[in-house]
């Protein structure tokens, strides 16, 4: 089979034109950037109201293994399955991050006959949205130590500064540094920080706003650090949103791409999936809702954190009612929840991972059946998608269906990876059919509840826990957090994305453990508090063997080695 770079590249691809036009969209609201991509204006949700609505599909998963089991790829390839059916699917993702990019995991158009093209543009800058938003947070980072050079008259503590900078590139070397080191006109000495502009709270506001109005007010509300009382500073005090709004006005507009068969593609926004809520924009959602038969969105990670959000923070902002699940899993991701498999970013899996087990595949079930009722406990109807791989063996993907069938789900075995839209026919008719049974969709907590109630909701519902363990420090933090008026803002919390408990270690669905809360911060801007629980990292670290050593570009002028 050829490489996802070399399939990309012989797509035959139709003008933007075209692909905007399948969805209703003029060419007045679109602004053309070179030949395969689009960015859409933002009238568009405006003109686009007295369309019918869409059927809102979200792809969520069980929990991942370090190699990821493709949740984008099937949510292209479920969408290039409408197409096939006669229907129009309009699919919805995240922009890819360029660490990842250069580091283990590699692009994240999909693969394989269900990719999004061409995947150079999509891996590698698209039309700079990511840059904007590294530029809008770095402004107001210099704002910060800005003020306190010129005589801190907020009273900012600067020990309490919590607004690090941000860049689009893995480098652990980055992640604490002192700065304004030098003679008084350079600054002042402070210890600090980078993270991944993936997890800038610029993109959480980004992903979130409503409007270019809404984007501004949300900038302004954003927190920096606090005053030696305790007070919050937030970047309209610092009299920064004003110009951040300005960096960011073209960011705030979707981007159009399309699949190798041509389905229409909503690139934009590409929130953190561990600390931040991992979806693509709401902006891009109230498009593509009024655009296509059936907009399928992608949510990061599995269904205890990405999906999750998607219904508890999304869909709470956006307004908008999802009528179905789909829940991604693999033979070997169920394997590797037997707890019997160690699994390792960038290296081959074990052979004996490979081999027939059902019984493996059977215990590590358990995961799965956690995830099918996180998304029932929304009142949201799941579809079992098993992502079909050449390993695989006919006896362990039945015993998948099997388990979906006792958890009364509907599921289907999808082969899109090798046979694009129609190897995702059969998941595409039960998806429809799913979306026919009446919406019960409501919000797993009330925001009015105060913080720990929510924080305890969500670990022992959705997670399995017993119980939260909330350390002295965070709870004064919760306290100062009520106190401000965060407190009826709903709870994304920041855990390991490969385990439904807070221990990365622990497989399948964890029983007799307790959530341990360490500490507490708001993203007053985006709209949500986040307990931190373990220890996360917001800059990833180069591998031994990044994927940039084997990207180059040839005498012609080409990318090669993009993967």
């Amino acid at each position: 089979m050829p490489s996802d770079l070399m399939i990309s590249r012989g797509a035959a691809l139709r003008p933007m034109e075209r692909i905007a036009a399948e969805m209703g969209i003029g060419d007045h609201l679109l602004e053309p950037y070179g030949h395969s991509v689009a960015k859409i204006s933002l009238d568009a949700p405006d003109e686009l109201s007295d369309r019918p609505r869409a059927r809102y599909v979200v792809v969520t998963a069980v929990t991942p293994t370090p190699l990821g089991e493709g949740k984008t790829t099937t949510t292209v390839g479920l969408g290039q399955a409408f197409g096939v059916l006669g229907q129009c699917g309009v699919v919805a993702i995240r922009q890819p991050s360029m660490g990842p990019t250069f580091g283990i995991k590699g692009g994240a158009a999909g693969g394989g006959y269900a990719q999004v093209t061409p995947m150079e543009s999509l891996n590698l800058h698209l039309t700079g949205d990511m840059h904007a938003v590294t530029a809008a947070h770095n402004l107001l980072a210099a704002m910060v130590d800005n003020h306190i050079h010129q005589g801190n008259h907020l009273g900012i503590d600067p020990h309490s500064i919590t607004w690090n900078r941000v860049m689009d590139v893995n480098d652990r070397n980055l992640r604490q540094i002192v700065t304004g080191l030098g003679g008084r006109a350079d600054g002042t000495p402070r210890q600090t920080g980078f993270d991944i502009t993936a997890a800038s709270e610029v993109m959480a506001v980004l992903a979130l706003s409503t409007s270019l109005r809404d984007l501004r007010e949300r900038l302004g509300r954003i927190v920096v650090g606090y005053t030696k009382d305790g007070e919050p500073v937030t970047a309209e005090m610092l009299r920064a949103a004003g110009a951040m709004a300005v960096i960011l006005r073209e960011a705030l507009k979707p981007n159009l791409m399309q699949t190798v068969e041509q389905t229409p593609v909503l690139v934009h926004c590409g929130p953190f999936g561990n600390i931040a809520h991992g979806n693509s924009s709401i902006i891009a959602d109230r498009i593509g809702i009024r655009a296509a038969d059936y907009l399928i969105t992608e949510a990061g990670f599995g269904a205890d954190m990405g999906a999750e959000r998607f219904f508890n923070i999304k869909c709470r902002a956006s307004g908008l009612v999802p009528d179905a699940a789909v829940i991604v899993t693999t033979v070997r991701a169920l394997k590797a929840h037997s707890g019997q498999y160690r699994i390792v970013a960038g290296r081959p899996l074990p052979d004996e991972l490979l081999e027939e087990n059902v019984d493996d595949v059977l215990a590590g079930a358990v995961n799965l059946r956690q995830q099918i009722a996180n998304v029932r406990a929304h009142g949201v109807t799941p579809v079992v998608a098993v992502n079909s791989f050449p390993t695989d063996h006919p006896s362990e993907q039945q015993a998948i269906l099997d388990v979906a069938a006792e958890e009364g789900a509907r599921a289907a075995v999808s082969t899109h990876f090798s046979g694009g839209g129609k190897g995702a026919v059969q998941l595409a008719e039960a998806v429809a059919d799913a979306c026919e049974e009446p919406s019960s969709f409501h919000h797993l907590y009330d925001t009015e509840l105060p913080l720990t109630e929510k924080i305890e909701t969500i670990a022992r519902r959705i997670y399995g826990a017993d119980g939260i363990d909330v350390a002295p420090a965070a709870q004064r933090q919760i306290d100062t957090y009520e106190r401000a008026g965060f407190g009826n803002l709903p709870i994304c919390i920041a855990k390991t994305h490969l385990s439904l408990s807070a221990d990365p270690s622990l497989k399948g669905a964890p029983r007799g453990w307790r959530l341990p809360v360490r500490e507490v911060r708001a993203s007053a801007g985006a709209g949500f508090v986040y307990p931190i629980c373990g220890d996360m990292r917001t800059m990833p670290a180069l591998s031994s063997s990044p994927a940039a050593e084997t990207i180059d570009i040839d005498q012609d002028g080409e990318i090669i080695g993009l993967r």
